[in-house]
């Protein structure tokens, strides 16, 4: 069963999906945030790149709706996301090959030079799309840079996705992904 810290984090990631405030999502909100990644980085959805973030995101809605025992076009409230969440990819087994592939994209497309690095600018693009603060960008990006390199290396990024989604820990460098809790 998630903490309160995971549940907090769970609705913050429940509000990135659902832009429009409706207090419910469905599989067009979650595909929607995957395409205001994709085009924020100029890149088409139908590319290489947007095709495997599209199409992780879409291997993410359908294992939550496996997991809840629903047809792929459900729409579901804040307590049956996290509750997805929970059972999916923080206590079940499915983070790693649903999730994980998902966020290795995203990382992979902020690091759109391909030296395994993404800086500042790259960052502010990839939370703009989440709908983070402007002026909580640099300080999340600060957090995660442990090392004060000013930059993330992508493995650094995809760690970061894991220690938000699924990490009880409240030291955990991931929680400042999208800004301050």
């Amino acid at each position: 069963m998630a903490t309160d810290l995971l549940n907090h984090k769970l609705d913050r990631a429940f509000d990135h999906i659902d832009a429009g405030g409706k207090g419910v999502i469905e599989r067009e909100d979650l595909l929607g945030l995957a395409a205001r990644i994709v085009v924020g980085f100029g890149e088409s959805p139908t590319s290489v790149i947007g095709s495997s973030l599209v199409g992780g995101f879409d291997a993410i809605w359908s294992a939550l709706m496996e997991t809840l025992g629903r047809d792929g076009y459900s729409r579901i409230s804040r307590e049956e996301f996290r509750v997805g969440m929970d059972k999916a990819f923080i206590s079940g087994d499915r983070y790693d090959p649903v999730f994980r592939p998902a966020m290795e994209a995203v990382a992979e497309l902020c690091d759109g030079d391909g030296d395994g690095m993404v800086g500042p600018r790259e960052f502010r693009m990839l939370l703009s799309a989440y709908g983070t603060a402007y002026d909580d960008v640099d300080e999340a990006f600060d957090r995660l840079d442990r090392a004060g390199r000013g930059v993330l290396t992508v493995d650094e990024l995809v760690l970061a996705a894991r220690q938000f989604y699924v990490s009880d820990d409240p030291g955990a460098a991931g929680n400042w992904l999208f800004g301050p809790l």
